[in-house]
């Protein structure tokens, strides 16, 4: 990769293969051309000069602002794991502050997802509505089972958390949120090559005192929060934190009356206590626990039988009239799989300690659990045709310790990471084809990792860093199939070095363009649901299957990204951030299903995928009360296999979010706030199916927020509408070869009241 920056015909800086070469510069025009291979990266010609052209008009105001003042607050992040402002960190970062997340409409991960260029959240987990599936960049994961590991990671003050299931967390407490695009390897491990959120809370003593609120809404909506910091001494302080959320359902059941819960009902109960103790000026310790439990109705979901005339559903005699019209009904005869549970708990300690003015070390330990009871009804019809009742529970240990410091113009963030997982989901009876059988899937998975990244400024403008992290992962899997007529197991072990490159120059305290190229890595993975045994027997003995062919681990999953961006406030009422990227992924495995065998098959089909892409997010301050937030994403993805497309990928990603305040008389204010979300048409699963029944139209999502604050700013109320078109969407979608299973979003359209208030 090759990156030069002009001013005029004199070059600043060129970043060829992560070495930085400092030239004279003259304060006049910018160029700007991105090469890859010898030809412009972009998602197309007009891609390449949109990235030209927005970057040139950044910075063609970079003099006058020099001087100048933003009327922007500065965003301090911990992306890097150590704090920074947002513009000099040299990777595509978004992030939401607790005030922005409740004026557009957040309520959970699955929201931020509308808001964020390239970033695409849909749920589908064995029809839960916990779950979230994050896909950044075309990366992602559609399954859940634990031999599947996500290509987004998500954290939690540091925290990996490893399943899906139970992850769409409520943000009662949270200070910030992260989402850091393109693979993160090097710092924050494997399981980010894609991507990773990072959710930082509050921390006790940082707001002393105490906050509520309550919600009430249409469709049956409660939400009540509350979040109270108490400092008990000079050197220790306590928070604890509590949520309660509860929403009536899009449908019902119509062939089960007595049913726990309705479709896609909500309801949920979250807490978080934590204690932060300094018994001297050098070290803090900081120890938390949280939970939640969440009892819900299963996600809406449909099926199609009559678009596949040769499938075995529709040569059983079934048809799409057997299927509710209303989709956001069902005609399940299940009533064990109306309800879905999620539980959840987890503590850590961080322990932080100050060793000198240049040196710090801190320790991160965390131990979780969760468990989730679930299940889809595959079929959607009365009969019990398809039925996957589903249980599944996961215990995971971390261990970090890190050794950071800064020494002159050298800064360093070093560390070693331990993990183990062991978990399993379990299935019995499930129905295939009206015949009953039982699933049993379990692992035990270790990481172990060694990591450390160094920083230099070579000037007071000019920073250049590299890191490394190698990592070996072991993993032992074992499926148990219709009463031990398949038992086995396999094990593998994997080992990589993920590194990367970057390279910052502040051009004038206002604005900074970075290169970087970074590596990521996932450890390979064993075939989530492999029925495809029953295809390739090879008995030792009756019943026992020794080496099944199709049961086996994929290769290391490795993704390297070139990316350059330029991010700042080229004029004081302007706040921009530009990124072009190009990502090369090798072996990545997408998840396949069929049904053409003996039971549900999920299979990993292994392909070499090239992202292109370009991102764009900025805020405006049109009048001195008056701004306009957006975000634009454009990817264009190419996959080697023919027969395969990146799922969930829509290709232009946008967001338009004008607020307006009002001044009053009395001293309080009236805020007027409008979010629009736009996601591109996509297709549901990774095959490019020919008949396009996986394909999943464009949606555009509208929210609203009319508040009133205080004179004091003790406290808001305000009016909401959250998809106030009542847009109806699918989350994804499959072609299983015998019918067309459509996953629908939990989203409708809701109105209601919002109060808050802060008490000191």
């Amino acid at each position: 990769m090759h990156c030069s920056i002009f001013y005029g015909a004199a070059n600043v800086e060129t970043f060829a293969a992560g070495r930085f070469k400092r030239q004279y510069s003259h304060p006049a025009q910018l160029d700007l051309t991105i090469h890859y291979k010898g030809i412009i990266v972009g998602n197309s010609n007009l891609t390449s000069v949109a990235v030209i052209a927005i970057a040139s008009l950044a910075l063609n105001g970079v003099a006058m602002a020099a001087e100048e003042a933003t009327v922007f607050e500065e965003v301090t992040v911990t992306a890097k794991k150590r704090e920074q402002s947002i513009y000099e960190v040299p990777t595509s970062i978004s992030a939401f502050s607790a005030a922005t997340i409740e004026k557009q409409g957040i309520v959970d991960l699955t929201d931020v997802g509308k808001f964020v260029p390239n970033l695409n959240v849909t749920g589908f987990s064995a029809g839960h509505t916990s779950s979230v599936n994050p896909f950044i960049r075309g990366i992602g994961l559609q399954d859940h089972l634990i031999t599947t590991d996500p290509g987004v990671g998500v954290y939690i003050d540091g925290v990996y958390l490893g399943r899906q299931v139970g992850q769409n967390w409520g943000l009662a407490n949270v200070e910030r949120i992260e989402v850091l695009r393109g693979p993160q390897g090097t710092l924050w491990g494997r399981n980010t090559i894609g991507g990773a959120v990072n959710i930082i809370t509050r921390k006790p003593g940082k707001d002393v005192g105490s906050s509520m609120s309550l919600e009430l809404g249409s469709r049956g909506r409660v939400t009540a929060e509350f979040y109270s910091d108490t400092q008990l001494s000079d050197d220790t302080a306590v928070s604890i934190s509590g949520s309660f959320t509860r929403r009536d359902g899009l449908g019902e059941f119509l062939n089960l009356p007595n049913a726990e819960a309705d479709v896609g009902e909500l309801q949920d109960i979250a807490s978080r206590l934590a204690f932060q103790w300094n018994p001297t000026d050098r070290l803090s310790l900081l120890l938390t626990a949280d939970g939640n439990q969440g009892r819900n109705g299963m996600r809406p979901y449909t099926t199609l039988i009559d678009e596949l005339p040769n499938g075995a559903v529709f040569g059983a005699g079934f048809r799409n009239s057997d299927v509710s019209a209303d989709p956001y009904d069902n005609n399940t005869g299940e009533v064990d799989q109306t309800a879905v549970t999620n539980k959840a708990f987890g503590v850590s300690l961080t322990a932080d300690l100050e060793l000198n003015d240049n040196l710090n070390a801190k320790l991160i330990i965390s131990d979780r659990h969760s468990e989730y009871e679930s299940g889809l009804d595959d079929d959607a019809f009365i009969d019990d045709f398809l039925s996957f009742p589903e249980v599944g529970e996961a215990d995971q240990t971390s261990i970090e310790i890190q050794l950071n410091g800064e020494y002159g113009d050298w800064d360093f963030v070093s560390g070693i990471y331990f993990f183990d997982e062991e978990g399993q989901n379990d299935q019995d009876p499930n129905i295939f084809l009206g015949g009953a059988g039982d699933f049993l899937l379990s692992q035990d998975a270790q990481s172990r990792a060694i990591y450390g990244n160094v920083g230099f400024a070579v000037s007071d403008r000019l920073r250049v860093s590299g890191g490394l992290r190698y990592t070996e992962d072991e993993k032992d899997a074992k499926i148990n199939i219709n009463s031990s007529l398949i038992d086995t197991g396999a094990g593998r072990d994997w080992d990589e070095l993920s590194w990367d490159l970057s390279a910052s120059l502040d051009l004038n305290n206002d604005m900074n363009v970075y290169g970087s190229i970074a590596n990521g890595y996932q450890s390979g993975q064993f075939p989530p649901r492999p029925f495809c045994l029953f295809g390739s027997l090879d008995f030792d003995q009756p019943g026992n299957v020794s080496q099944p062919n199709c049961f086996v681990a994929n290769e290391n999953i490795t993704a390297t990204n070139y990316e350059i961006g330029i991010k700042g406030t080229p004029f004081e009422n302007l706040k921009l951030s530009v990124a072009g990227f190009f990502t090369d992924y090798s072996d990545l495995p997408y998840q396949v299903s069929t049904t053409a065998g003996m039971g549900f098959d999920t299979r990993n089909i292994i392909v070499d995928q090239e992202s292109t892409g370009l991102e764009i997010e900025g805020s405006w301050a049109v009048a001195d009360n008056f701004y306009v937030h957006g975000s634009l994403g454009l990817i264009d993805v190419d996959v080697d296999d023919p027969t395969a497309v990146a799922p969930l990928t829509p290709e232009t990603t946008m967001s338009l979010s004008p607020e307006f305040t009002v001044p009053l008389a009395n001293g309080g204010e009236m805020t007027y706030r409008a979010d629009w979300s736009f996601r591109d048409d996509m297709f549901g699963e990774p095959t490019a199916d020919p008949g396009r029944f996986t394909f999943i139209d464009s949606r555009d999502l509208i929210n609203f927020d009319i508040s009133y604050k205080s004179p004091r700013g003790d406290w808001t109320v305000g009016l909401y509408g959250r998809n106030v078109t009542d847009e109806r969407y699918d989350n994804a979608r499959l072609n299983t070869g015998d019918y067309i299973l459509v996953m629908l979003s939990n989203d409708a359209s809701e109105f209601g009241l919002r109060f808050t208030n802060e008490f000191n």
